[in-house]
């Protein structure tokens, strides 16, 4: 019982510390937002954030990480509930719904702003790869397996793509008019895939 009341609380406190993590990192930044003001909003000792995280930056790598499960997850199910045959189809609704995340505040500060900062360059690509890149290769090879793509190195055209889905989402995030940016992205990003059918 006394184990279970343990846990319970280490839950808690992880919860409440990467629930603080994710408000503050995505108004103020990582850089802006301090330690001290993590474990205030968490309701938390400067000792749980260390014991759970290490740090300031393993929260935000908690946080990163649990923002990228999510919105995986969305783009799967959106991909998942569109019709089965029409692949097409289906790449245009995944891309459309990575790019709606892409004007979301906290993807914007924590995802695309602050990761590449925070993670380096290479780790950041890895992390995007590690989410984004299973959800690519199963498109292109539905894709192949109906005959609508050449017979081309899957996973080294997926690590494109990816590239340029990623720098899509950048183009979004970055941009005054997002909704137009967004339009422009997709489009543009459904021209490059049309480019690897087969006419």
């Amino acid at each position: 019982m006394q184990r279970r009341s343990q846990e319970d609380r280490s839950r808690a406190t992880k919860a409440a510390l990467e629930q603080a993590g994710r408000r503050l990192f995505a108004e103020r930044g990582f850089v802006a937002t301090s330690a001290e003001e993590l474990v205030t909003e968490a309701g938390v000792t400067r000792g749980a954030l260390h014991h759970h995280y290490g740090d300031k930056r393993g929260l935000f790598l908690e946080v990163l990480e649990q923002l990228e499960i999510e919105n995986t997850k969305e783009i799967e199910n959106a991909i998942g509930a569109a019709n089965s045959d029409d692949i097409i189809a289906a790449m245009a609704i995944g891309l459309n719904v990575f790019l709606e995340i892409c004007q979301r505040p906290d993807m914007i500060r924590i995802g695309l702003y602050d990761a590449p900062a925070v993670l380096g360059w290479p780790a950041w690509r890895e992390l995007e790869a590690r989410h984004g890149l299973g959800l690519i290769v199963g498109v292109l090879e539905r894709a192949r397996t109906a005959g609508l793509i050449a017979d081309a190195p899957i996973q080294v055209l997926a690590q494109l793509i990816l590239s340029a889905v990623t720098e899509a989402g950048l183009i979004v995030a970055h941009a005054t008019d997002k909704d137009a940016a967004r339009a422009e992205a997709q489009q543009s990003l459904m021209l490059l895939v049309a480019g690897i059918l087969k006419t």
